[in-house]
């Protein structure tokens, strides 16, 4: 768990007043509240009627601050659309958010954490073409791997297989890994885990800066964390020297928004340079001014109101509370925090374990949809995982009345394998995804090597890679996920997953 210093570092004991500020989305306003003749992009010129269908989608408000990105900068002082040396309203809110998270830089991006992912794989690859990566990075960091030619040593972390849930690394797996391939020129981890599982990032920053490598950490699912004393701190304050995080998830921004934070120290400055030049490459020249100025409405609302964030964890501890104490379910917590690379979890995440509950978590996931309106974010066929979004306090009794509504089997339904065996691996990533291939049936391709990432959604943690064997298991697997009524599969040659394609 968080020791006492841990939390005064992410207590805010006092927030700053600038960071009531939104500087961008001022700026937005402010031309918005201009009597203009749009001659420009977007074609709607910020006219309701010139696209009602739209209107009714996002409102008035959001199509009037609608702006170009380069004119969103636009110096209202003297009407010029750059001026050399002055800080834009844009860098001002970037540079706030780099402060509340405790970073010496902060970049707002408008691809989701996927871009991020493909950015920091492209900063990755600008460092040497080997890195020491855990096994269970989203697919977004596998597809990056793949097109930048990487060549990952992959980290097994740790699997509850009976949850069906894939964890953290430790210190010490990674401090093998770099000792074992010591090419290898950075080191890429996820914390938190998709079940809240959170890794000593502290520990495995100071062995990779031991050996001379700078640490990424995808903390897509960790955008909330180091903003009050009762979250883990997050990776930018523990040593990491870039971090991807999908502020959108918990932080409550728009979808597709998101944030990558560069770290302290010389060798999260040596990344600094390299960053921003990837940033630009990747980042769409026509980025959404609704986008960014999200993230400036979130970052604010977050770091200045601690209070919603303590009413979040409690609804959250509610529902545990009521689970500890309930005939049919189980809190999972215990089992998060019971793995090896788990020094703390995330409190916003609530694992429920349906096992001798009398219904399966994807049974339970689907009737919570259809009867009862409840879209929780996650299930195994042992698990419900539900996500209260940080400064989002939920209607606990909706939610455990739903829970107790639920029939229940007198006989324990049977429960599929929740999570697949590893694969072997045959070729290279890029060397599979990048051949000729064919298009085979389901039974065809067992034993005949991936030319895709799939990943069954969500986590999107790849159950296999390009260059990797496809088993009966995970073909088996990866069916059955797409055919409950909960879950799909990424990168699949087909919804049903009745082909594959593999290496011809």
């Amino acid at each position: 768990m968080l020791d006492s210093l841990s939390r005064a570092d992410a207590a805010h004991t006092a927030v700053p007043a600038h960071q009531h500020e939104t500087p961008y989305v001022d700026a937005l306003r402010s031309l918005a509240a201009q009597d203009w003749q749009r001659l420009h992009v977007p074609a709607h010129h910020g006219l309701p009627a010139n696209a009602p269908g739209i209107e009714a989608l996002v409102g008035a408000d959001a199509m009037r601050i609608d702006f170009p990105v380069l004119f969103s900068g636009v110096d209202q002082q003297t009407w010029h659309l750059t001026t050399p040396g002055r800080v834009t309203p844009l860098m001002q809110a970037q540079q706030l958010a780099a402060e509340a998270w405790g970073a010496s830089r902060t970049w707002f991006i408008t691809n989701g954490a996927s871009g991020g992912n493909h950015v920091a794989t492209t900063v990755a690859r600008g460092l040497g073409t080997e890195v020491v990566m855990q096994r269970s990075v989203h697919s977004s960091v596998i597809d990056g791997a793949t097109h930048v030619g990487l060549d990952p040593h992959f980290v097994h972390g740790s699997v509850d297989a009976g949850l069906g849930a894939s964890h953290g690394v430790t210190a010490e797996q990674v401090a093998t890994a770099l000792r074992e391939y010591p090419e290898s020129a950075s080191v890429y981890i996820v914390s938190p885990s998709y079940f809240g599982a959170v890794a000593d990032i502290a520990a495995i920053a100071r062995v990779a800066h031991d050996h001379g490598v700078p640490l990424i950490v995808d903390e897509a699912w960790g955008s909330h964390f180091g903003m009050h004393p009762e979250l883990p701190v997050n990776a930018a304050r523990l040593g990491a020297d870039l971090v991807i995080s999908s502020t959108h998830k918990a932080a409550g921004s728009l979808t597709q928004s998101a944030m990558l934070h560069l770290g302290h120290g010389p060798l999260a400055q040596g990344l600094e340079s390299l960053v921003d030049r990837v940033v630009r490459s990747f980042q769409s020249t026509s980025s959404s001014a609704l986008l960014l100025a999200s993230l400036d409405e979130a970052r604010k609302h977050i770091a200045t109101r601690p209070d919603l964030v303590g009413e979040a964890v409690a609804s959250a501890q509610a529902i545990r509370a009521a689970i500890r104490g309930d005939r049919r379910y189980r809190d999972a917590t215990p089992d998060v925090l019971a793995r090896p690379d788990a020094i703390a979890n995330d409190p916003l995440k609530v694992a429920i374990d349906t096992r001798g509950a009398g219904i399966t978590g994807g049974e339970a996931h689907h009737l919570l949809l259809r009867d009862h309106r409840i879209y929780c974010e996650l299930s195994t066929p042992s698990a419900l995982l539900a996500l209260v979004g940080a400064t989002s306090a939920i209607d606990v009794d909706r939610f455990l009345n739903a829970l107790q509504a639920l029939p229940e089997a007198d006989v324990e339904p049977e429960r599929p394998i929740a999570l697949p065996s590893q694969c072997e691996r045959a070729m290279g990533l890029g060397d599979a995804f990048y051949s000729a291939v064919e298009i085979v049936s389901a039974t065809e391709a067992v034993g005949r090597v991936s030319a895709d990432a799939l990943a069954a959604y969500p986590p999107g943690v790849p159950n296999v890679l390009p260059g990797e064997v496809l088993s009966a298991e995970v073909v088996s697997f990866l069916r059955a996920t797409s055919a409950s009524p909960a879950g799909y599969v990424r990168g699949s040659a087909d919804p049903a997953l009745d082909t594959f394609r593999v290496v011809a």
